[in-house]
C-alpha cells in the first residue's frame, strides 16, 4: 500500500509513495501529529537526482526491517530539498553544528516540536538501525538529555547565516576592489582553473566577478585564472561533450569525472557566464558552449508551456553515469574511421580514461591540437558528437525531474536574456519571454505573492526569497532587452511585497521566508553566495537597479547598507560573496544610464548587447512610457542615445560609437 507521499506532485517525494516506511509530507498536520503522538520526528531530506539518496533509498527505506523500527518510534517525514529548501536549511545547519560537513541525503531527527538533537547524512543499513535503536531508547528512557541537546542545536542554528546591522564605515573604493581580487586569486586552482580543491564546483558568480572586476581594472593574473578556469570547465569532463550541458560538480580537481546529475540552475547560470565572456572576449569556445547547452536545455528540459523542468538524474538503470559513459568499442563501432581523431581529441582509449574500461569524453585530455579558432574543426567536432549523440539515445536516459521551480526557472529565463544580448538570437528572447508569462500567468497571485512550484497544473508550496529575487532579476532584465515596461512595472510591484513581508528592519536584511507562511523553529536569511548566489544579495542587486529605475533613493541607500552588512566577511571570503562583490563593483564604479529613444531603438540597443558593458543598464523605446528615468528626455524623429549617470545626461548623440566614446570619456 502506498504512503502518504503518493499525492504529492514531487517525482522525489512520489519515489518514496511505495517505500514500507509511513512517510509524511512536511506540512502542519504531520508536525501536529508527532506532538499528539509525543513522538519524535524523522525529516530525511533528498532530491530526485541524488545518487546516495537512492542508495539509502534502496539499502534502507525499502526494507521492511528498517521500517518497522521507523514507524514504531518515530513520525517519518519525507522532504525534497528543492521544493523547501527551508526546512532543508534549517537541518542542514545542525548537521553542520555536529559533524562540521553536510550532504545528501540529509537524516535529522528532531523533537516533536522540531528542534533537532541529531543530523547526518548517509547511513548504511545497519548503521542505521543502531541509530534509530539507540536514539528512540534513549527518547523513552532519558529525554531530557535530547532536549537539552535540541534547545542547544536550535540556538546555534539561529546565529548560522546571521548578518547585524554594520555601523561601521566601509569605503566604496578602486582599492577594495582590487584587495577583494587578491585575495579571491590566492583562492584559485592556477593549473587546472576553478577553485582550489580535489571536487570542484564551476561557481559561475566568482568568474562573473572576476570579468566584471577585469572590465574596471585589468589584472593579467586575473585574465590569466579566468582563460584557464573558464577553457578547463568547458573542455574538461564535467560538461557533457557530446549532448552539452554543465554537471553539477566534478570529483577530481581536473575537472575530468563528473557527478552526472544536471541541475537546471548550474545550467541557467553558466549560459551566462559563458555570454558576459563572449561579450568580453571573442572566442568561438565561449560561443559553442551556450550553443550546445541550450541545445541541451530545449532537448531534455524545457516543456511545452515555455516552463523548465528542474534536473536530470545521475543514475541510469541504476548506476551512476551510465547513459553518458563508453568504451572504446562503442566509439569505434559509431564513428568508423573517424574513431582515432575523436580518441586523440576527447582522452579516448582502449584502457578507458575512467573506471571500468569506460571513457568520459574530455577534451582537456587531447593529445592533438584544440583548434577553436579553425571553423572547419568545429565542424567535424559537431558532426562526430551528432553521430554520438544519437547513438546515445538509443541508451535507457537518467529520470528527469520534471517539477517546475520559480527561481530556477528566473534563473535560466536570465541565460537566455543574456545569450540573446551576446549573440543576437531572437529565438533566445522568445523563450525568455515565453518562460517570464509563464510564470507570471501560473505562480503569482493578484496580490503579487509568488508560489515556489509547479506541476501538473497546481502550485502547493508558497515562494521563498531566492524565487522573489531571481524573478525580479529576470524582469529586469527582460526589460531591458524589450523595454516592455510592464515587466519593470511587475519587478517593482514584486519588490513592493518582498519588502513588506521579508524584510528584516534590525538587520537591514531580508528572510529567507515569507512572514505569512513561516512554520520553522526558526527564521533564518539566506546571506552567502554558494553554488547558487544568496538571495539577499540578488535582492541588494535588485535593489540597486530599481532605485535608477524607478528613482528611489533609499533603495540604493537600503543595497549599501546590505553590501556593508557583509564586507568583513566579503574580505576573508570573497569565493563565497563573489555576488555581494559584484553589487559592491557597481557601487563603487557607478551605474551608466544608456536611454535610447526614437524608432531604430532595437538596431541601437543591440550594438551594445555585443558588448561587454557590466556597468550599464537600459532604458528607452520609440515613445516615453512614463517611467521616472525617462522623463524629460526628447522624442524626435531621429533615434538618439542619452549617456546618464546620477540623473545627469550627456548631450545625447545618434551612434553607439559616438555613444561608446562619451563612456570611455
Amino acid at each position: 500500500m502506498p504512503n502518504d507521499l503518493i499525492h504529492e506532485t514531487s517525482p522525489y517525494l512520489l519515489q518514496h509513495a511505495n517505500n514500507p516506511v509511513h512517510w509524511k509530507a512536511w506540512n502542519k498536520k504531520s508536525l501536529q501529529l508527532a506532538v499528539e503522538q509525543n513522538k519524535p520526528i524523522l525529516i530525511s531530506i533528498g532530491y530526485a537526482a541524488c545518487h546516495w539518496c537512492h542508495v539509502m533509498e534502496h539499502e534502507c527505506f525499502e526494507d521492511v526491517e528498517v521500517a518497522r523500527i521507523m514507524n514504531e518510534h518515530f513520525i517519518c517525514i519525507k522532504v525534497d530539498r528543492e521544493e523547501r529548501p527551508d526546512v532543508d536549511q534549517v537541518y542542514m545547519d545542525a548537521a553542520y553544528l555536529i559533524n562540521g560537513n553536510g550532504g545528501w541525503p540529509l537524516n535529522a531527527l528532531a523533537l516533536p516540536d522540531g528542534r533537532p538533537f541529531f543530523a547526518a547524512t548517509y547511513f548504511p543499513k545497519e548503521n542505521w538501525i543502531r541509530l534509530l535503536n539507540y536514539f528512540s531508547g534513549l527518547y523513552i528512557n532519558e529525554p531530557d538529555k535530547l532536549i537539552d541537546q535540541g534547545a542547544s542545536l536550535s540556538k546555534g542554528i539561529a546565529q548560522m547565516e546571521f548578518s547585524e546591522w554594520n555601523n561601521e564605515t566601509v569605503q566604496f573604493s578602486k582599492k577594495n576592489i582590487e584587495q577583494l581580487v587578491e585575495v579571491l586569486l590566492r583562492k584559485c586552482d592556477p593549473k587546472f582553473g576553478g577553485l582550489k580543491g580535489n571536487m570542484k564546483f564551476p561557481m559561475p558568480a566568482v568568474w562573473d566577478f572576476l570579468l566584471a572586476a577585469n572590465y574596471f581594472n585589468r589584472d593579467k593574473n586575473a585574465v590569466m585564472q579566468l582563460n584557464t578556469s573558464l577553457s578547463q570547465m568547458a573542455q574538461g569532463g564535467i560538461f557533457d561533450q557530446i549532448g552539452g550541458g554543465f554537471s553539477r560538480y566534478a570529483t577530481d580537481a581536473k575537472w575530468h569525472v563528473p557527478h552526472f546529475e544536471k541541475m537546471l540552475y548550474d545550467n541557467g547560470q553558466m549560459v551566462s557566464l559563458y555570454s558576459h565572456a563572449a561579450q568580453y572576449s571573442k572566442s568561438n569556445l565561449n560561443n559553442w558552449i551556450v550553443k550546445n547547452a541550450l541545445e541541451f536545455i530545449e532537448r531534455e528540459l524545457i516543456g511545452k508551456d515555455g516552463c523548465f523542468f528542474s534536473s536530470l538524474d545521475a543514475d541510469s538503470e541504476g548506476e551512476e553515469g551510465k547513459y553518458y559513459v563508453w568504451s572504446y568499442s562503442q566509439i569505434e563501432e559509431v564513428l568508423k574511421k573517424d574513431t582515432g581523431f575523436y580518441a586523440s581529441m576527447a582522452g579516448i582509449s582502449h584502457e578507458g580514461n575512467w573506471e571500468h574500461n569506460k571513457n568520459i569524453p574530455d577534451l582537456n585530455l587531447s593529445t592533438e591540437a584544440i583548434v577553436w579558432s579553425d571553423s572547419a574543426w568545429i565542424n567535424k567536432i559537431d558532426l562526430i558528437n551528432k553521430k554520438l549523440l544519437t547513438q546515445r539515445n538509443a541508451r535507457i536516459p537518467p529520470g528527469l525531474d520534471d517539477k517546475v521551480l520559480t527561481s530556477w526557472n528566473a534563473i535560466m529565463c536570465i541565460g537566455y536574456i543574456n545569450a540573446y544580448k551576446s549573440f543576437g538570437v531572437t529565438e533566445y528572447l522568445s523563450v525568455a519571454k515565453r518562460n517570464i508569462d509563464f510564470l507570471l500567468n501560473n505562480i503569482c497571485t493578484k496580490s503579487n505573492s509568488l508560489f515556489r512550484n509547479y506541476k501538473n497544473a497546481k502550485a502547493t508550496i508558497h515562494g521563498f526569497l531566492d524565487d522573489y529575487a531571481f524573478l525580479i532579476s529576470a524582469l529586469i532584465d527582460y526589460y531591458q532587452v524589450s523595454f516592455e515596461k510592464k515587466y519593470l512595472i511587475k519587478a517593482y510591484e514584486l519588490m513592493e511585497y518582498t519588502d513588506a513581508n521579508f524584510f528584516d528592519e534590525n538587520s537591514g536584511m531580508y528572510f529567507y521566508t515569507d512572514t505569512n507562511y513561516d512554520e520553522l523553529i526558526v527564521r533564518k536569511s539566506e546571506i552567502t553566495d554558494n553554488v547558487i548566489p544568496a538571495s539577499n544579495s540578488v535582492m541588494a542587486k535588485n535593489l540597486l537597479l530599481i532605485s535608477i529605475f524607478f528613482q528611489k533613493d533609499e533603495y540604493k541607500r537600503r543595497a549599501e547598507q546590505m553590501v556593508k552588512n557583509v564586507w568583513n566577511q566579503m574580505i576573508k571570503s570573497p569565493e563565497y560573496f563573489s555576488n555581494w562583490a559584484q553589487v559592491q563593483l557597481l557601487l563603487t564604479f557607478g551605474i551608466n544610464e544608456i536611454i535610447i529613444l526614437g524608432d531604430n531603438w532595437q538596431q541601437k540597443l543591440l550594438e551594445f548587447n555585443a558588448g561587454f558593458f557590466p556597468a550599464n543598464i537600459y532604458a528607452g523605446g520609440e515613445a516615453d512610457v512614463g517611467l521616472p528615468l525617462l522623463a524629460d528626455k526628447k522624442i524626435t524623429s531621429e533615434t538618439l542615445i542619452y549617456v546618464c549617470r546620477n540623473r545627469v545626461c550627456q548631450y545625447p548623440v545618434n551612434s553607439f560609437e559616438a555613444a561608446k566614446a562619451l563612456l570611455q570619456s
